[in-house]
C-alpha cells in the first residue's frame, strides 16, 4: 500500500487542526490557505503549505499546473474543510469549487476525496434525519430544502458522481476552542427549548473524519454528538459553564431536526463526548 500523502485544502479553525493531528499519526500533510499570508501563518506553525484559491483557477492552463503541482507532491488524498461562506456571500460558489476540486482529483488520480459538508443539507423538519434523507434529486422542487441545502447538496453530488473512492462527512454546530457557544448564546434572536442541539466539538469532528479516511469507503456520514439536550438547556448550559448570565433573548416552542449518528458510530467510531454537556 502507498504511503498516504495528505492535501488539506482549507486550514482553518477545522482544517489546521486536522492537519496537526494527521501529522501527528505519521501521515505527510500539506495544508492549504489561499492567501499568501496565511500561508505564511501555516509554515510557522511547522506545516508544509500552498496557496490555492480555487475561485482564481480560470483556466485549463491554471487547473493543470496546479494538477502538476500535486503530482510532484505525490498527493494521493484530497480532505476539502473549506467552508460555504454564506455569511460573505459567496455560498452560490460553494459548488463550482467543489467542481474544480474534483476535476483536479480525479487528474492527479487520488485514492479518496473527503468532503466536509454540513447538516444544514437536511429538510426543515421535525424529524430524525439520517444520511439517506438529503440528496439533490430528493430535494429539488421541495419548499422544505434551503436553498443553502440546495447549494450544499450540489456540491456534494460533484463528489459522488466523480466515480473516485470519496466519504462525505456531515457535521452539525461546530465548537470548541475559540468558538464556545456562549459567543453565540446572545447573538441568537430566538431559541428553541423543543428543537434539539445538533453540536459538535472539534476533538469529534478531528476524530471522525481520521475514522473516515482510515475506515470509511463510499459514503455519507452524519458527524454529530450522539445525546443532546434542546437548545435553550445548551445555551444556558454554555452561559453558566463561563460564569456569564444564564439569560436568553426570546425563547420559543418550535420543534426541529435531530441530527442521527448511529451510522458513524455502527461503522465503530467512538465519540470523545457523547453528550453535548459534557464536551462545555
Amino acid at each position: 500500500m502507498t504511503e498516504k500523502q495528505i492535501l488539506v485544502v482549507g486550514a482553518g479553525w477545522l482544517g489546521l487542526p486536522l492537519a496537526h493531528a494527521l501529522q501527528s499519526r505519521g501521515y505527510k500533510v500539506i495544508a492549504t490557505r489561499t492567501s499568501v499570508e496565511g500561508v505564511a501563518e501555516i509554515t510557522q506553525a511547522g506545516m508544509d503549505s500552498l496557496c490555492l484559491d480555487l475561485n482564481a483557477i480560470r483556466s485549463e492552463e491554471e487547473e493543470l499546473a496546479l494538477t502538476d503541482q500535486l503530482i510532484k507532491k505525490q498527493i494521493n488524498v484530497i480532505i476539502g474543510c473549506f467552508p460555504p461562506g454564506f455569511r460573505q456571500g459567496g455560498g452560490a460558489l460553494y459548488a463550482s469549487q467543489w467542481a474544480q476540486l474534483v476535476q483536479v482529483a480525479k487528474r492527479i488520480g487520488v485514492e479518496k476525496i473527503i468532503m466536509i459538508s454540513s447538516s444544514s443539507v437536511y429538510p426543515e423538519r421535525a424529524e430524525i434525519m439520517t444520511e439517506d434523507m438529503a440528496r439533490l434529486p430528493i430535494a429539488k422542487g421541495r419548499e422544505d430544502f434551503s436553498a443553502k441545502s440546495i447549494i450544499m447538496l450540489t456540491a456534494e453530488e460533484h463528489v459522488r458522481n466523480s466515480t473516485l473512492d470519496y466519504v462525505i462527512v456531515r457535521c452539525s454546530g461546530l465548537f470548541g476552542p475559540n468558538r464556545h457557544p456562549s459567543r453565540f448564546a446572545s447573538k441568537l434572536k430566538t431559541v428553541s427549548d423543543q428543537a434539539s442541539a445538533n453540536m459538535l466539538h472539534l476533538d469529534d469532528a478531528v476524530g471522525a473524519i481520521i475514522f473516515c479516511l482510515e475506515h470509511v469507503d463510499a459514503s455519507v456520514v452524519n458527524a454529530t454528538t450522539p445525546e443532546t439536550c434542546d437548545k435553550v438547556t445548551f445555551y444556558r448550559a454554555a452561559l453558566r459553564s463561563v460564569g456569564l448570565d444564564t439569560s436568553l433573548n426570546l425563547v420559543n416552542s418550535e420543534p426541529d431536526k435531530t441530527i442521527s449518528s448511529e451510522k458513524l458510530q455502527g461503522l465503530g467510531y467512538h465519540f470523545k463526548y457523547h453528550h453535548t454537556l459534557d464536551a462545555l
